[in-house]
């Protein structure tokens, strides 16, 4: 196969080009352009390889080092954990991107990197806009801990589910759901109360308790009543619907 040097050398740029673009609009590092193309320009140094046979452990560590160097030279260094989240987003991307390419099956000529090079953007787009929804959707879960008498406790996962505005129309407590399944352990401690709810389609009666207090990002919330829920939610990994209230009290 014959390699076109000049060729190779503007992919690899754009490809590493795209790839911390990627990262400035992804992370919000509001990087200038300029440094952008500095550290491209320096990533042409992987080129090498083609030259130097290193072996794949060299090649390895100088690859990871080179990676530190070129995100160092984008964005600059603020702290550890600052320049690791840029240099785990660097190979995260390129890898999804490579990845994407290997699962094409492209074969490698002239025409097909121009191609390569078209559709790339199309990909790298596509993961700024999931990483922003799972971001936003990270925001909306809390770890949380609900403390009845005698000290048991439950620690669950909610979603804050600004949909869940159930309010006991007497004490006006807001009320959070829980899956009934997952009370089986403290029957024996409850005084249920039974709360008149409506929804979309339906509406009944809601089977409520009464914790001692619950903790959700280290504050203690003493107001809030606990529903029984009959269905299971939809959400993976989720326990329990925070009520939008939670957002005002934390």
């Amino acid at each position: 196969m014959i390699i076109y040097i000049d060729l190779l050398i503007i992919i690899n740029f754009l490809f590493d080009f795209l790839l911390l673009l990627t990262i400035n609009i992804a992370l919000k590092r509001y990087s200038k352009i300029y440094r952008l193309i500095l550290a491209s320009i320096f990533g042409e140094l992987t080129l090498l390889s083609l030259w130097i046979p290193f072996s794949s452990i060299v090649f390895t560590i100088l690859k990871i080092i080179m990676g530190i160097i070129m995100v160092l030279i984008a964005f600059g260094y603020k702290n550890i954990k600052y320049t690791c989240y840029n240099v785990i987003y660097l190979y995260m991307t390129s890898v999804i991107l490579g990845g994407f390419v290997y699962y094409l099956n492209i074969e490698f000529t002239s025409l097909n990197y121009l191609i390569i090079l078209l559709i790339a953007p199309i990909i790298l787009y596509v993961f700024i806009k999931s990483m922003k929804v799972l971001k936003e959707i990270k925001n909306y879960y809390y770890k949380v801990k609900i403390v009845f008498r005698d000290t048991y406790e439950l620690n669950m996962t909610g979603f804050l589910d600004t949909g869940n505005k159930l309010f006991d129309p007497i004490t006006k407590k807001p009320i959070i759901l829980i899956n009934k399944k997952k009370m089986k352990g403290c029957i024996q401690i409850r005084s249920p109360m039974y709360v008149p709810y409506n929804a979309l389609n339906h509406h009944g009666l809601l089977e409520c308790i009464k914790p001692e207090y619950i903790m959700i990002n280290n504050k203690k919330l003493t107001n809030y009543l606990i529903g029984l829920s009959e269905e299971s939610f939809k959400l993976n990994g989720i326990d329990c619907l925070l009520n939008y209230k939670i957002w005002e009290d934390i």
